[in-house]
């Protein structure tokens, strides 16, 4: 099913993922990685495409750029 996300835009968004993995590295240079599951994305709704959606998120003061490819959506909250 396709969706007119352009609706959305500047609407705050909070995304379920699909299994993904990120990975955090340690302090220290003899430190193992730690690998953690990421569930949710929030944010802004900046920009939708063919094949995903941009948002803005603001983490310790920065704002970052995130692209979620639709194939990773689970489940999308629009506020």
């Amino acid at each position: 099913m396709k969706m007119d996300w352009s609706k959305y835009i500047d609407r705050t968004i909070n995304i379920t993922m699909n299994e993904n993995y990120g990975v955090v590295y340690g302090s220290k240079e003899d430190e193992q990685p730690t690998f953690y599951e990421i569930v949710f994305k929030t944010g802004k709704l900046i920009e939708s495409n063919e094949e995903g959606l941009v948002i803005e998120a603001v983490r310790e003061g920065q704002s970052f750029l995130i692209y979620v490819p639709y194939i990773s959506i689970k489940c999308a909250e629009i506020f």
